[in-house]
């Protein structure tokens, strides 16, 4: 395959920065307690030159300007400016090539990184999400809406994009998103209070307390969110409690244990046709009133990570987890209730070695998964009242096992290496307690595949880095679309294969002068077996899953941070996406060179900063997307649209405690536009979002 990528990675410092500029006083917020100091990679922000940057997503750590890969980091400056704090979307908002559908006022989103992932129903497929170093994608690589993450405790977000199937195996086909909330800061204890009230009745209040007492450093957060919701059956509510220590037994052993509970409801108004969307954007989809269509998750997960440094230049590191998830979904067709057991655990041993000229940093591990799954479903009578009989009663038995390993080696002072290889082995196990007139649908479905990756690091000074890798990506089917038979009520769907890919990008990082960062990335992906979505007419209501063929990618990222002065910081993040199917066969006929739907030619957002004073800072953005195609036909076509965003904080000090009140307006012009669209076959695709809305937020530190 040809290198046709040229992928740079920007590590810039708002809502998407790995490079930043050094602190400037005036627009900085008075310390938070349980941020001080936050554990951010080392050296994130400079002024005059190129620093090294370490993440920690390809598994390694590595500075940045030694990762062939596609990397960014925002940090929590720039997360601290969301104006609700609740959501996905706003965190990577100038992280270019990933692109998020907001669903539930964002607690429920799609997310996709170059395409990957956009034809999910819900979910998120094909990336990687680690919170805390600990995995939320189940075997198959699923991973619930990211309502598991309490954003207002989040202090960085890493987002390596492009085919990664090699560092974590079929989750992360697309990339990895690796979050991590902030420690408890260095006093014995301190505390933060904080509450957020805008339109269509949302508010949110989040309260922290953490410290360090000797070995420990400990913290523990909880928050609520609520809102109504812009369209009539969207409302809902969450609850997040997350508990987080770093505990160092001895100089050579780290731990740091993670226990977390989620609970979030909301209601699904589904998508409308044109017609609904003429006589009222803000109505909710018939079906979803007549059955009273929602989603109901509650959620505890604990686990560990941790590291031993063992005897030259050794270590390992390791984290083991439980997670326990019930379920509740009425749709038209059911009321699905799921109960899931998910435990699992990694082992990874590291060495740096030097082989004459050479310096390997080497890492063999394995990750093992596995899940149980209690389905059963009831007829839905209507407004979600379940009738006695059972559609389904089945046990989901899956597991994951993967085994891995990566070597970064030093090839001089200006030129490094990465070679990665893994297998991965996904085994599903359906086993039908119902047996309807007799038939038995247990059964089992397995994939394996094995990938790698090869990059390699150019950096010739230490404002400039350049870089090149070829990958492959490996996604099979998720749990949702094999669960989904249309060839019978419970059972697998035993015609779905894998989706397999291969990617290369090119790319180069750096600064100019003291005050721009830039990052440039040009990247093709091939893709075979793509997943689409498409009904039965025997079975109207249900959505079922099937590969639609084949896919070929090519597109441009790119970001620039310039902070012309010290109160000023100027953003933009631009993507060019040019993403169409290479099939002749397909349920919609021959659409080899028609788009992949709801996939935008051009996606760009700017962003500016200013802080007058040491207490103010004023905030402006802009987001513009093309238009784009509805389902494979490319009948439909919806327009893009242009949006402006204002944002204020202001900062003082009352005794000892830190003081911010904020405020922001999102879509300022009140323009009407269709935040996105799925591919569904009744043609309900439209999902409308909110007009203008006002936010407005106090904190208290301590």
């Amino acid at each position: 395959m040809n290198l046709t990528a040229l992928s740079c990675c920007i590590l810039m410092l708002a809502p998407a920065a790995a490079f930043a500029r050094a602190p400037v006083p005036s627009a900085q917020a008075p310390q938070e307690p349980t941020r001080t100091a936050p554990s951010k990679p080392a050296d994130t922000l400079f002024v005059t030159r190129l620093k090294t940057i370490v993440v920690t997503a390809s598994r390694i750590d590595i500075p940045v300007s030694q990762n062939p890969a596609a990397t960014q980091v925002v940090g929590a400056e720039d997360l601290d400016a969301m104006p609700r704090g609740i959501a996905v979307d706003e965190a990577v908002a100038l992280v270019p090539g990933v692109k998020v559908d907001n669903q539930a006022n964002g607690k429920r989103v799609h997310l996709s990184i170059r395409g990957q992932g956009i034809l999910s129903e819900h979910g998120i497929r094909g990336t990687k999400v680690l919170l805390d170093g600990l995995p939320v994608n189940d075997p198959s690589g699923f991973a619930a809406d990211l309502f598991d993450v309490d954003w207002p405790t989040v202090q960085a977000v890493e987002v390596q994009r492009g085919p990664g199937a090699s560092l974590y195996g079929g989750g992360s086909s697309a990339g990895v998103l690796s979050i991590t909330t902030a420690d408890g800061g260095s006093a014995p204890a301190s505390g933060l209070v904080s509450s957020t009230y805008g339109s269509n009745g949302f508010w949110r209040a989040t309260g922290q307390l953490g410290g360090s007492l000797g070995a420990l450093n400990y913290r523990a957060s909880y928050t609520h969110s609520a809102g109504d919701g812009y369209r009539v059956h969207t409302a809902f509510h969450g609850d997040n409690v997350y508990a987080k220590a770093h505990w160092s037994p001895s100089e050579r052993m780290r731990l740091t244990p993670v226990l977390w509970y989620t609970g979030f409801f909301n209601q699904n108004a589904e998508g409308l046709n044109l017609g609904w969307l003429a006589q009222d954007r803000r109505q909710a989809n018939p079906d979803a009133l007549t059955y009273n269509e929602y989603q109901d998750t509650r959620r505890v997960m604990g686990g560990v990570v941790g590291q031993l440094d063992l005897a030259g230049e050794q270590s390992l590191s390791f984290n083991g987890f439980l997670r326990r998830t019930a379920y509740d979904e009425a749709v038209p067709s059911s009321v699905l209730h799921r109960a899931l057991l998910s435990p699992g655990a990694t082992v990874q041993y590291t060495v740096h070695r030097a082989t004459g000229a050479l310096r390997h940093h080497l890492s063999v591990g394995t990750d093992v998964q596995w899940q149980t799954i209690d389905d059963h479903a009831h007829p839905n009578l209507g407004d979600a009242v379940e009738g006695p009989a059972l559609l389904s009663d089945q046990t989901l038995h899956q597991s994951g096992l993967g085994v891995f390993a990566l070597d970064r080696i030093d090839l001089s002072d200006a030129w490094s290496a990465m070679l990665n290889l893994r297998y991965d082995r996904i085994g599903n196990r359906l086993s039908d307690h119902l047996q309807v007139g007799g038939t038995d649908l247990s059964g089992s479905a397995s994939f394996s595949s094995l990938n790698g990756r090869v990059g390699l690091t150019f950096a010739p000074s230490p404002a400039l880095s350049l870089y090149g890798n070829v990958g492959q990506g490996f996604l099979p089917p998720a749990t949702e679309e094999l669960a989904a038979n249309p060839d019978q009520v419970g059972g697998f769907n035993r015609n779905l294969k894998a989706a397999t890919s291969w990617g290369e990008e090119i790319g180069a990082r750096g600064m100019l002068g003291g005050s721009v960062a830039f990052d440039l990335t040009l990247f093709h992906l091939d893709t075979d077996n793509d997943f689409d979505r498409y009904r039965v007419a025997t079975r109207p209501l249900e959505t079922f899953y099937r590969n639609a063929g084949s896919s070929r990618r090519f597109g441009l990222e790119s970001a620039v941070s310039w902070a012309p002065a010290s109160p000023l910081l100027l953003q933009v993040a631009y993507t060019w996406s040019s993403f169409k199917y290479t099939n002749t066969a397909s349920a919609y006929g021959d659409v080899r060179g028609h788009w992949l739907p709801n996939s935008p030619e051009h996606d760009l957002t700017a962003d500016g900063q200013y802080a007058p004073t040491r207490n103010l800072t004023l905030g402006l953005s802009a987001q513009l997307l093309s238009a784009w195609y509805v389902d494979p036909s490319n009948a439909a076509k919806v327009d893009g649209y242009a949006l402006m965003h204002a944002r204020i904080a202001y900062r003082l000090r009352l005794g000892g405690a830190g003081v911010e009140v904020t405020g922001a307006v999102r879509n300022i012009f009140a323009k009407q536009y269709i935040a996105f669209t799925e591919p569904d076959p009744d043609g309900n695709s439209y999902q409308p979002a909110a007009e203008r809305e006002v936010f407005v937020g106090l904190r208290f530190t301590r």
